[in-house]
């Protein structure tokens, strides 16, 4: 049974894994920047990938990746970790993390039409039951509660009111080209994978997103900063715990989500994030539990239930 739903499995250990992260950089990015962070913890993911993919495969890099592996989880590297991320980053700014985080709940159909479309992928009636009520459950949640993402802001958007009513067409749009980098992303990386080692895979993306990002931070000047917080040390700490989670675990167990499973599935099981996110955020930092949280988090776990009963 369990042999089953192993990309089921594997994309619930991602959704925790973001979890993880998402509290690590928050004070990681208070004090050196979303921007900053995000270059940093994928040159870090680097060499743990390699470090990792060394002692299981007996190889520091993938040189047995085949072209077709390197274009188009490169690509999907480029689209998802660049692309996306600043687009992201950037509708956060604009209209805000929570509206943005609302938007990104497009995440999950975007993936399983491009999987449809793409790769032929198939997605039946119980599936989008599932995901309607996940996706439903998340967003009650995320309007209740301030995300992580939010609280992992730059000065400029901390100042910004907490819900913005006012919503900017970029800033829609911002928010559409988060999700559809998300999800478009996920697809690519499950077509350019293949048969081939999710974790080495993971390490031609995150390679290929840390070169976008030092382009762009060589465009922007902006590599003073990055010097700056090589030298904070509890960011770096944060970042390091943050990188080892995210571009480290997160990502390989996410390609081990879509290699079992539909990227559709994958992708509504790991947007519950924001869900397993109370927990901690009720015993480590003394938020209020809501009854529309609690209502939100019974939705969709229900939802995510709907996925294991095939």
């Amino acid at each position: 049974m369990i042999e089953d739903h192993y990309g089921e499995l594997a994309a619930l250990v991602t959704a925790m894994c973001w979890a993880v992260t998402g509290i690590a950089f928050e004070s990681a990015g208070k004090k050196v920047g979303s921007l900053t962070v995000n270059l940093i913890r994928l040159i870090i993911a680097i060499f743990i990938l390699s470090l990792y993919t060394f002692i299981t495969r007996g190889k520091f890099f993938p040189t047995d990746a085949s072209m077709h592996n390197w274009t188009w989880l490169a690509l999907s590297g480029l689209v998802g970790f660049v692309i996306g991320d600043l687009c992201l980053f950037q509708a956060f700014v604009v209209i805000g993390a929570r509206i943005s985080s609302v938007i990104m709940s497009l995440t999950p159909p975007i993936a399983a039409f491009a999987g449809w479309l793409i790769m032929g992928e198939v997605f039946t009636l119980m599936n989008f039951v599932g995901m309607t009520l996940t996706l439903t459950g998340i967003i009650l949640v995320i309007l209740k509660r301030e995300t992580n993402i939010e609280r992992i802001s730059t000065p400029e958007k901390r100042k910004r009111p907490r819900f913005n009513v006012n919503l900017s067409p970029i800033g829609l749009l911002l928010g559409l080209g988060g999700a559809a980098g998300q999800g478009v992303g996920l697809v690519l990386s499950k077509y350019g994978m293949q048969d081939y080692d999710p974790f080495a895979a993971t390490q031609i993306r995150v390679i290929a997103g840390a070169v976008g990002f030092s382009l762009i931070f060589t465009f922007i000047r902006r590599w003073k900063r990055v010097g700056k917080a090589l030298t904070n040390g509890k960011a770096m700490t944060g970042i390091s715990i943050g990188s080892f989670f995210g571009p480290f675990l997160g990502v390989s167990f996410s390609l081990l989500a879509v290699k079992y499973t539909t990227t559709g599935i994958a992708s509504t099981l790991m947007s519950i994030t924001p869900v397993i996110i109370i927990a901690p955020a009720v015993l480590l930092f003394k938020e209020k539990l809501r009854v529309a949280e609690i209502i939100g988090a019974l939705i969709a776990v229900i939802g995510v239930s709907i996925f294991f009963m095939g």
